[in-house]
């Protein structure tokens, strides 16, 4: 059974050992209550990080392929553009990885991809589904959008243009009428100074006039981004990940995508929830890292 590594570097650094597709042994990085934000490390002490938590990980033992997945626009190895770890914006981090590893002595396939590719990747393996199309909605600071197998394109569906109204500016990357820019967890701090996420969403449910506007706002907001896909690659099913993907009513989910898709060979999606995103990320990263020339 193959025995490949699995990257994951977001809020944290996750490196696990994966055999088949089953999650075996994880380190990261900060340990949890360690004051250390990644946006604050430069990009080669990133890849050192990673290079040592992959040697401890391995501790001889071989390995066939690493994966590892990244925030951004991450294309033929290179990292085009990161807005959550900036610093990382044009480094050829595929290259940089199997330099430093070999170093190391694990002469391995590296593949790298975009972190809600690699959950995607996660989801169809865990599932038997290798075969079939796999989008995945990642909901936390930002907004990802996972999609397997992966294409050619950007497939940065965070960013789909969902709103006309100009006032929309709480985007991360500045654009106006994002998606991201309503869901996002930072968009909508940004949003309600005086609540917190979690709070406005709980307002909602009790009658909160304001909050349950947004509320409706926020999954048609989805919805839109759900129905631009389905129009683009056809019906199927979309998986929902991340910290805040316990705010979705998948009822009102699914009820605003039918009022947006109408034509009847693009009828039949459906919605599931996908709990421990990170875990499957770093199954799906090292997958995708056997499948490295």
């Amino acid at each position: 059974m193959p025995r490949s590594i699995g990257v994951l570097a977001t809020r944290y650094i996750w490196v696990g050992m994966v055999e088949g597709t089953t999650l075996g042994d994880v380190k990261m990085f900060p340990d949890p209550g360690q004051a250390i934000d990644l946006k604050s490390l430069r990009a080669d002490e990133i890849v050192s990080r990673i290079r040592s938590l992959i040697g401890t990980l391995c501790s001889g033992n071989p390995v066939d392929s690493v994966g590892a997945g990244f925030p951004g626009i991450v294309r033929a190895g290179v990292i085009q553009e990161s807005p959550n770890l900036g610093q990382l914006k044009g480094l050829r981090i595929q290259q940089e990885l199997r330099d430093a590893l070999k170093a190391d002595g694990l002469d391995v396939p590296v593949a790298t991809m975009n972190d809600a590719d690699a959950l995607a990747a996660g989801i169809a393996a865990t599932h038997e589904r290798m075969e079939s199309l796999i989008r995945v909605w990642y909901l936390g600071d930002g907004i990802g959008y996972g999609r397997y197998p992966q294409g050619d394109g950007v497939w940065e569906g965070g960013h789909m243009v969902v709103t006309l109204d100009p006032k929309e500016r709480y985007c991360g990357c500045g654009g106006v009428g994002h998606l991201e820019g309503i869901m996002g967890h930072r968009a909508m701090r940004m949003r309600f100074l005086d609540m917190e996420p979690e709070e406005v969403f709980v307002a909602a449910r009790h009658g909160d006039q304001r909050a349950a506007e947004f509320v409706k706002l926020w999954h048609r907001a989805l919805a839109a981004g759900t129905a631009s896909s389905i129009h683009l690659d056809g019906p199927g099913r979309f998986y929902i990940a991340g910290p805040n993907c316990d705010y979705v009513d998948l009822n009102l989910l699914s009820s605003y995508v039918q009022e947006m898709v109408k034509m009847s060979p693009l009828q039949g999606s459906f919605f599931e929830l996908a709990p421990t995103s990170h875990d499957l990320a770093l199954i799906g990263a090292a997958v995708t890292g056997r499948m490295a020339p």
